[in-house]
């Protein structure tokens, strides 16, 4: 499996980046997946999981409302759209792939190279 992410960059607080997240090898449909992210000095830290089907999204409480997980299973796709960007959520987020929905990182099997989002102030 391999895991592509995409979509970092520079924005002002309050703007808005959509971070993408490539699957390839296996089914993209057996998996759930998630995004991580992790600050200098800090531990990763769970972030939005989405189930296989989409049916079911889980969010750290401080990105409540202004982020949205979703997926593209037609085209091996995980977005994460982040609105209302705060300092605090500058980080090299990172993609990954799992057996199901989960908010520790051991239970996640495959993961990406991470793209770094920094938000000024």
């Amino acid at each position: 499996v391999q895991l592509q992410a995409s979509g970092g960059g520079l924005v002002q607080a309050g703007g808005s980046l959509r971070l993408s997240c490539a699957f390839s090898g296996r089914t993209f449909s057996s998996y759930a997946m998630g995004w991580f992210r992790q600050a200098p000095g800090k531990e990763r830290e769970f972030v939005a999981t989405i189930s296989w089907g989409g049916g079911s999204t889980y969010y750290v409480d401080d990105v409540k409302g202004r982020f949205t997980i979703s997926r593209m299973n037609a085209k091996n796709t995980v977005f994460l759209q982040m609105n209302s960007l705060k300092p605090e959520d500058t980080a090299v987020y990172y993609c990954a792939a799992g057996g199901g929905v989960g908010r520790q990182p051991v239970q996640y099997d495959y993961w990406g190279q991470g793209t770094q989002v920094t938000v000024s102030s």
